[in-house]
């Protein structure tokens, strides 16, 4: 599918033009101490004209037939463009936490680090996370890595969806 500029859109946010639209498609997540998994994943990225990108995204686990099993993970944030490529993420998920992300715009590139995290009483904090996405052969590529639990900074969810609106 073809990529236009959204209209109305705010100025600030043209670095992150190419990400506007809803993408679907499946990935993989493994961590020490769980059994992996592939996964189904709707990310969407729209905007109201404001100075920020309005952030969705839901994970299923599936089976073999990628058919869906259960739901996995949601989470909802805002994306605002600081200084034409420095970008501040603020994300809140389904399982209790809320997470500040700061990171670095190259093209049609993005790479996030995680910079302060509040987690509800009952989840395994997230010590470090980085996370990634970037546009490859027209499909958007994202991977998150995390450390948590005692366990190094690695390699959780990684995915690659095709677009399949823009909005």
């Amino acid at each position: 599918m073809a990529f236009t500029i959204p209209e109305n859109l705010h100025p600030d946010l043209m670095p992150l033009a190419w990400l506007v639209g809803t993408w679907r498609g499946k990935g993989k997540c493994e961590y020490p101490g769980m059994e992996g998994f592939e996964f189904a994943q709707e990310v969407s990225f729209n905007h109201d004209g404001q100075n920020y990108l309005n952030y969705y995204s839901r994970t299923w686990q599936i089976d073999e037939n990628n058919e869906i099993v259960k739901p996995h993970d949601a989470e909802v944030g805002f994306w605002r463009v600081r200084d034409k490529d420095v970008l501040e993420v603020s994300l809140s998920h389904n399982e209790g936490s809320n997470q500040g992300w700061l990171g670095i715009i190259r093209g049609a590139k993005i790479q996030l680090a995680m910079d302060k995290a509040y987690q509800s009483p009952t989840i395994k904090s997230i010590e470090a996370g980085s996370r990634l996405y970037g546009l490859v052969e027209g499909q958007l590529f994202t991977s998150l890595d995390i450390g948590k639990g005692g366990h190094e900074l690695q390699a959780y969810m990684w995915s690659s969806l095709e677009r399949q609106s823009e909005n």
